[in-house]
């Protein structure tokens, strides 16, 4: 915010704690309009998408850059031989940086979440995992309805958007979005995308149906 910024305004402690409260609270604010805004274009079947073929490697350093300077590591395994994905590159940005962010609020300073990609026959699947309290299985199909928050969590949490507009994205894209749990113990996001075919090049935009 524009107080915090200037020089030549004389600050009190709790002042700034107050600005960067408002400031975090706008953040969220825009982050929950702009959900709603693509729930609701998913819903009307209006969402475009532009698949082509896409490294994921470029696309994943994207995610963890769209995390902030002031957020925890992340530790991710991408072998250098991946195949590259048929997929829209801004918008699979999306997904794995919203799981991620959701990994890390969930996640121990000590335990760090973890990042995987491998190819699985013609597709090629991210897993975002996570060491925290995990979700029940019965509970996993709820966590992708809208507005639907598990446990007892504070405002922060947001307001259970998150899941439904990665899910929607990635099916979007031909792509899945699926819990398990985690070895070990707590939660993991898998993420399927088609793998890119030989001779696929250029974009074509699709809608979501």
């Amino acid at each position: 915010m524009s107080g915090l910024r200037a020089a030549d305004v004389p600050l009190t402690a709790g002042d700034r704690d107050e600005l960067l409260a408002a400031e975090e609270s706008i953040d969220q604010l825009a982050r929950l309009t702009a959900s709603l805004l693509d729930v609701s274009r998913l819903q009307a079947g209006a969402q475009p998408v532009f698949p082509r073929r896409a490294d994921l490697d470029g696309v994943i350093a994207d995610a963890r850059d769209s995390l902030g300077a002031q957020a925890r590591p992340v530790t991710v395994d991408i072998p250098l031989r991946l195949p590259q994905v048929l997929a829209d590159p801004a918008i699979t940005e999306r997904v794995i940086g919203n799981l991620l962010s959701n990994a890390l609020r969930y996640s121990a300073p000590a335990s760090p979440p973890r990042l995987t990609a491998r190819a699985r026959g013609d597709r090629v699947e991210l897993r975002v995992m996570d060491h925290g309290p995990g979700i029940p299985e019965a509970d996993r199909k709820r966590i992708f309805l809208p507005c639907c928050r598990l446990g007892d969590q504070d405002s922060r949490t947001g307001v259970g958007l998150g899941l439904v507009v990665c899910r929607g994205l990635a099916e979007a894209m031909g792509g899945t979005v699926e819990p398990e749990e985690t070895p070990g113990g707590g939660l993991t996001m898998v993420v399927s995308l088609p793998a890119a075919p030989a001779g696929i090049n250029g974009a074509r935009a699709i809608r979501a149906a």
